[in-house]
C-alpha cells in the first residue's frame, strides 16, 4: 500500500502535528471545529525528509498525491488553476511541528499568469487588485524560489513611485501596476535567462520544493540550534486557497493574539491593515493599526472575530497567535498557534490560566519555556540613572527588558563585535529573517519601521531580547553608518540604551541592575518547586555567588571550585611560592599562608548557604596555570619572590605539558603533593566547625576528589583527607558529619563505578570533561571545527552545551547503575555546564539523579526544567 503523504484539511487533527506540522495540524483542527478557514491540503514532514534523501527531488508518487489533492481543492472551491474565467490562487507556506516565525519561506498568490490575472481583473471588477497580486507573486516567487534578490524588485517599485510622483504603494494605479508587472518579468528574464514560469503546476511544485529547502536555510539552522529543534523533524508544506486582504477598503489582514504577548494582560492584542496582504503587517513596511480600531470600523466583523478568538483560546487552553484576512467583508482565519510571548507574559498567562480554571498547575508548568526565565534575571536599568536620562526617541515597546551598547548597523557587524566582547545594540530600518545571528548577538534591537508583530518584535520576544520597534523619530543611514535624532548624529562609537518596556530610546550609557523574583514569577516557581523531584544546586566559588544562588532558589552548592579562590590578588603570590617550592618544608610554609584564606572563603560560603549542602572540589587545574608565561612577567615574579630568573623559568618549563587538560591535574596533584589536599581538607573542616559554633548551622561538608579514574588513587587521596579531618575534629573536640566523594569525568571511572563506589559516598558527574574525553576533542579548541560539523550535519548541537545522551549519557547511565549496585544510597548529581540545559536536566531526572548544579543565574531555569521533567515522566 502506498504511503499517504498529502492530507486535506478535513482529514487531519491537532494530534498530528509531528506529521502535518503545527500549522497544518491546527488548520485541520480549526476546519473540524467550524472556524472559517480557506480550504487546502498539507504535504507532510515525511516528504521533507524524503526530499533531501532523494537528492532534493519530489518523487513521482508524491507529485501524484499533490495533484490529486489539488483536484479536490478545485472541486471544493469551484475554481481552477490557471483558468481564464475563475482561476484558483493558493498560498504555499511552511509549517514545522514548532513555531519558527520568519525562519522559513512563504509564497502567496500562486497560480497567476497573464491569462489568470485578466480573469481575476474581470471577475472582481478590480484590475488594480489583480495586478497588485500578480506583481507580489512575481516578486515573492523570484526571491524565495529562484533566488533573485528582493532588493532589485523593491528598487523597481521605488523608481516607479518616483516617476509617478506618489509616496506609498497603494497610490499606484492599476495601469502603474501593470507596467510594474512587465518590468518585473523583464528583470526576471535578465537575471535567470528564461521567461517567468506561466504554468501554475510548475509554479506549485517549484514552490513546495523551495519551502523544503528553506528548512535548511542558514537562519532556520541557527534558530533550530538555538532552540534545540532537531533537523530530522523537517517541515510540512501547506497549500491553501488564497483569500485577499488587498481587494480594497472592505478587505484587510491582521496578526492578532488572544492575550498581550508582551505583558500577558487578558486582552485581545494585535494589529491590522486594510487593503493589504499578510506580509505587509509582519514585514514592517507599513505601520498598522491596533486591532481595537476594527471595533469602530466594522463592529459586526469585530464581534465575529472576538468570538472566534475566545473559542480558539478555550479550545487550545493557551494564548493563541492568529493570522486573519477579511475579504470584502468576510472574515477568515489563516492560522492559529500557541503564541510566542515574553517571559513576563508567559508567567502571567500561566498563572492566570490556572486561576481561571482553564489549566492545572502541572499543565501550566509546561506552558513556559525554561530558557525564557534567563531573560528575567538579566539587568534592568538602574532607577536613579533612568530618572536623570532624557529619551531621544520613543518607539513601540516590542520586547521588555533593558539593553545598552554601542550602535551596530548590520547583523554581521553585531555578531563580529559581540565575538570580540563588545556590547552592541542592533539598529536597523527593519530586520529580516536573515538577521537572526546578529539579533542573537546583540544586547538589544532597535528598528525604525514595523509594529508590535513585525519580524523584529516576534523574534526578539521569542529570544527574550530587548526590542524597541517602529521608532520613526530616528533616521538611520546604513550606508553612512549614522543615526540622526533632532539634528544630532550618532555613530558606531556611540552608546545607546533602549527600554523594551516603555519604548524609550536614550542616546547615552545607562547603568543596569539585577531584578528580583516577585509576583507571578514567585507564584509560578513555587508551583515548580512543589512538583519537581530533582533538587537544584548552583556552581558557586565565592560567598557572593552563593548568596545569589540562594536568592534564585538554589538548594545548595553542587560545585565549589577551590582553584578560583587561588587567583585572587592577595593570595596568588603565596600560591606561586607553593608551586615553586624546592622541597616539602618550603611548600608547607606557603600552604600555611594559603590556609586561613581558604578557610575564610569557606566560612563565607557556609554562612551564605545557611546550612544548605555544599560540595567542595579539591584543587583541579594543572599548576602551570598559576604561573606567568611571558619573559617579562617571569622576571617580575622572580624579583618579587627573591629567586633568580633562571630558577623560576626552569620551574615554569618543568611544569609545561603538551596536553595539560589530560596531564598533571585533579587527584594526580594530591597524589604527588598530598600536603595540598591536607591543607584544603583542614580549611574545609575548620570552617564548618567555626560556622556551626558561631551561627548554629549544621554544616555537612561534601569533599570532592576530581579526575579519578582508578579506585586506588581515590583511596589514597581519600585516606589523606580522612586522616586530616580526624585530626581537626580531635583538636576541636567536636563531632561533625562529612562526606567524601568523587567527580566522574573520565570514561574509565564511569565504566568501573561499582569499584569506585566502594570508596565514594557520592558521585558528581563533571560532564564538561566527560564530554571532552568521550569525544576525544578539546572543548577549548572544538570551536575551530564544530562550525564545519554543523554545516555538514555531522552534529546539530554543541555537545558541550547540550548533553550527548547517546554516548556521554550512556556512560552516565552505566555509572549510575554500577554505583548503586555497590552503594544503594549513593548520592548522585551533575555539575557540568549541562546542569543548566533543559533537555539535559530532563535526562538527569529520567535516569534518577538526585540533583543538578548550574550557574546561579540558571537556577530558576533548572527548577522549571526539573518540574517539567516530573510532569512528563513522574518518578
Amino acid at each position: 500500500m502506498t504511503n499517504k503523504y498529502v492530507y486535506l484539511f478535513n482529514e487531519g487533527n491537532a494530534s498530528m502535528k509531528n506529521l502535518l506540522g503545527g500549522k497544518g495540524a491546527n488548520l485541520a483542527e480549526m476546519t473540524n471545529i467550524g472556524i472559517p478557514v480557506p480550504f487546502g491540503f498539507t504535504v507532510t514532514t515525511e516528504v521533507c525528509n524524503k526530499y533531501y534523501e532523494d537528492g532534493k527531488k519530489i518523487s513521482d508518487d508524491i507529485m501524484s498525491q499533490i495533484y490529486d489533492s489539488l483536484t479536490k481543492l478545485e472541486e471544493s472551491t469551484g475554481k481552477k488553476f490557471g483558468d481564464n474565467s475563475n482561476p484558483l490562487l493558493v498560498s504555499v507556506r511552511s509549517g514545522s511541528r514548532v513555531s519558527m516565525p520568519g525562519m522559513m519561506d512563504t509564497i502567496l498568490n500562486l497560480g497567476l499568469n497573464d491569462v489568470a490575472v485578466e480573469a481575476m481583473a474581470g471577475l472582481t471588477n478590480n484590475p488594480r487588485f489583480a495586478y497588485d497580486s500578480y506583481r507580489r507573486f512575481i516578486q515573492m516567487f523570484s526571491d524565495v524560489v529562484m533566488n533573485v534578490e528582493k532588493r532589485l524588485f523593491e528598487n523597481k517599485i521605488d523608481e516607479l513611485k518616483e516617476r509617478k510622483g506618489v509616496e506609498i504603494d497603494t497610490d499606484l494605479t492599476a495601469d502603474d501596476l501593470k507596467e510594474l508587472v512587465g518590468e518585473f518579468k523583464e528583470l526576471y528574464k535578465k537575471e535567470k535567462g528564461e521567461e517567468f514560469p506561466s504554468d501554475p503546476k510548475i509554479q506549485l511544485m517549484d514552490s513546495i520544493a523551495a519551502v523544503f529547502r528553506s528548512w535548511d536555510n542558514p537562519r532556520a539552522i541557527v534558530y533550530r540550534r538555538m532552540n534545540d529543534y532537531p533537523g530530522e523533524w523537517g517541515t510540512a508544506v501547506n497549500v491553501q486557497e488564497m483569500v485577499f486582504g488587498n481587494k480594497g477598503e472592505t478587505s484587510g489582514t491582521g496578526v492578532v493574539f488572544s492575550r498581550n504577548p508582551a505583558n500577558g494582560d487578558n486582552e485581545i492584542y494585535g494589529e491590522y491593515l486594510m487593503n493589504a496582504q499578510g506580509e505587509d503587517v509582519v514585514a514592517g513596511i507599513r505601520t498598522p493599526l491596533p486591532i481595537s480600531k476594527l471595533k469602530d470600523q466594522n463592529p459586526t466583523i469585530y464581534k465575529e472575530f472576538e468570538d472566534i478568538v475566545n473559542k480558539l483560546e478555550s479550545h487550545y487552553k493557551d494564548m493563541q497567535d492568529m493570522e486573519i484576512t477579511i475579504e470584502e467583508g468576510k472574515l477568515y482565519f489563516l492560522q492559529t498557534r500557541n503564541g510566542k510571548r515574553t517571559a513576563q507574559a508567559a508567567l502571567k498567562i500561566a498563572v492566570d490560566l490556572v486561576e481561571e480554571g482553564m489549566l492545572s498547575k502541572e499543565q501550566a508548568i509546561l506552558k513556559v519555556e525554561p530558557k525564557q526565565l534567563d531573560t528575567l534575571l538579566h539587568p534592568a536599568f538602574y532607577t536613579e540613572d533612568l530618572k536623570k536620562a532624557v529619551p531621544i526617541g520613543k518607539g513601540l515597546p516590542a520586547s521588555p527588558g533593558a539593553a545598552c551598547g554601542k550602535i551596530a548597523f548590520t547583523a554581521d557587524e553585531a555578531k563580529d563585535r559581540n565575538a570580540l566582547g563588545e556590547d552592541v545594540v542592533l539598529v536597523r530600518l527593519e530586520t529580516s529573517p536573515e538577521d537572526i545571528e546578529g539579533m542573537v548577538a546583540a544586547k538589544g534591537i532597535l528598528t525604525v519601521r514595523g509594529g508590535m508583530t513585525s519580524h523584529a518584535a516576534v523574534v526578539a520576544r521569542g529570544m527574550g531580547t530587548c526590542c524597541v520597534a517602529g521608532c520613526g523619530t530616528i533616521k538611520v543611514d546604513e550606508k553612512k553608518r549614522t543615526v540622526e535624532v533632532n539634528g544630532k548624529v550618532y555613530t558606531d562609537e556611540d552608546f545607546i540604551s533602549i527600554d523594551g518596556t516603555s519604548g524609550n530610546v536614550y542616546g547615552e550609557k545607562i547603568k543596569t541592575v539585577t531584578p528580583e523574583i516577585l509576583g507571578h514569577f514567585a507564584i509560578f516557581m513555587g508551583w515548580a518547586d512543589e512538583i519537581r523531584k530533582l533538587k537544584v544546586r548552583a556552581n558557586a566559588d565565592s560567598p557572593k555567588d552563593a548568596e545569589q544562588a540562594v536568592e534564585f532558589g538554589a538548594e545548595g552548592v553542587g560545585l565549589c571550585r577551590t582553584e578560583h579562590m587561588f587567583f585572587a590578588e592577595d593570595r596568588i603570590m603565596a600560591v606561586r611560592q607553593m608551586i615553586t617550592s624546592n622541597d616539602l618544608e618550603q611548600r608547607k610554609v606557603a600552604l600555611d599562608k594559603i590556609l586561613p584564606m581558604q578557610k575564610a572563603d569557606f566560612i563565607g560560603i557556609y554562612e551564605a548557604l545557611e546550612g544548605k549542602p555544599v560540595t567542595i572540589r579539591l584543587l583541579d587545574p594543572p599548576l602551570h596555570e598559576f604561573l606567568p608565561s611571558a619573559e617579562t612577567d617571569i622576571k617580575e615574579l622572580a624579583n618579587e619572590m627573591g629567586i633568580t630568573f633562571d630558577e623560576l623559568q626552569s620551574t615554569v618549563q618543568e611544569l609545561h605539558e603538551f596536553n595539560p587538560m589530560m596531564g598533571h591535574r585533579g587527584c594526580r596533584l594530591a597524589v604527588s603533593y598530598p600536603e595540598i589536599a591536607e591543607m584544603q581538607a583542614r580549611a574545609i573542616i575548620e570552617a564548618a566547625i567555626e560556622v556551626k559554633k558561631n551561627k548554629g548551622y549544621d554544616i555537612v561538608p561534601e569533599i570532592m576528589i576530581p579526575l579519578v579514574g582508578e579506585i586506588k588513587e581515590l583511596k589514597y587521596v581519600k585516606d589523606v583527607i580522612v586522616n586530616t579531618v580526624k585530626k581537626v575534629i580531635e583538636e576541636n573536640g567536636v563531632t561533625l558529619e562529612y562526606k567524601v566523594g568523587t567527580m566522574i569525568e573520565i570514561p574509565r571511572a564511569a565504566l568501573t563505578a561499582d569499584e569506585i563506589a566502594k570508596e565514594a559516598e557520592f558521585f558528581s558527574f563533571g560532564t564538561n570533561d566527560l564530554t571532552q574525553m568521550t569525544f576525544g576533542f578539546s572543548r577549548d579548541d572544538a570551536a575551530k571545527f564544530l562550525g564545519a560539523y554543523y554545516d555538514k550535519k555531522i552534529y546539530e548541537q554543541d555537545p558541550f552545551a547540550k548533553l550527548d545522551q547517546t554516548g556521554v549519557g550512556a556512560l552516565i547511565k552505566i555509572a549510575v547503575e554500577k554505583g548503586r549496585s555497590t552503594r544503594p544510597d549513593i548520592h548522585l548529581g551533575i555539575c557540568g555546564e549541562h546542569g543548566g540545559d533543559p533537555s539535559s536536566i530532563e535526562f538527569c531526572h529520567n535516569i534518577g539523579l538526585d540533583y543538578v548544579s548550574c550557574s546561579p543565574f540558571r537556577v530558576p531555569l533548572a527548577r522549571l526544567a526539573a518540574a517539567q521533567a516530573q510532569v512528563k515522566q513522574p518518578r
